[in-house]
Order: structure tokens, then sequence, then C-alpha cells
């Protein structure tokens, strides 16, 4: 039986995204920066997920640290990114980050948005 584990965490992120983040960061000499995540109206199904490297922090921002990796989400975005969890996989079958998200209804064909 698979049993979720609930987190108080806006995002859970696992250890293999958390350290491809401080890598990726490294690489940049972006020490100042953290990931923002949020969603934004586009796709087929409605909302898609957007990540990216930023400096600029918002007071209505959530904020979730892991050692020396940030992660924020802005308050537009904070209820339909809660309880997601952020997992980096490289493979032969699957490289990059997924975001395994218990808010999703319905994603489209494509895998790209959600509502």
């Amino acid at each position: 039986m698979d049993i979720k584990i609930k987190s108080s965490r806006v995002v859970l992120a696992t250890d293999s995204a958390v350290s491809k983040l401080k890598e990726l960061k490294d690489a940049e000499n972006a020490d100042q920066s953290f990931l923002r995540m949020g969603v934004k109206p586009g796709g087929c199904s409605g909302l898609s997920y957007e990540m990216f490297f930023d400096t600029e922090k918002s007071e209505n921002d959530f904020t979730e640290q892991y050692g020396d990796v940030a992660i924020v989400v802005d308050n537009q975005s904070v209820d339909h990114i809660r309880g997601a969890t952020l997992d980096y996989k490289e493979g032969l079958n699957e490289t990059g980050f997924s975001i395994d998200n218990p808010n999703v209804s319905r994603t489209c064909g494509c895998g790209n948005s959600f509502s």
C-alpha cells in the first residue's frame, strides 16, 4: 500500500531536487538567488507551472528553506501548489524536474498543463 505523508510545507523538495538546484546555483554563481515556483494561465487544461531562479521577494511570498536552497512560491500560486513534491530524476527514460501535485484534478494529454 502506497501511503502519502502529509507535510506542513508549501512545497516538499526531495534530496535529489535540492542537490540539483544547488548544483545549478553553483554553476551560475547565483548564491543570492532562489527557485521561484508558481503557476500561470496557459496550456490546454488551464494552468501551467513556471520555475526559474529569481532574486526579488515579495512580502506575501511563501519560502521553504532547504539548507542553501530556497524555494519561493508567490501568494497567488500557493493554493495551486500547496502540498506538491518537487523531484529531480536522472535516468534513461526520464531526466529533469517533476512535480507531484495532489491538487491537480485534470491534466492535458501532453502533460504540460493542469487544472
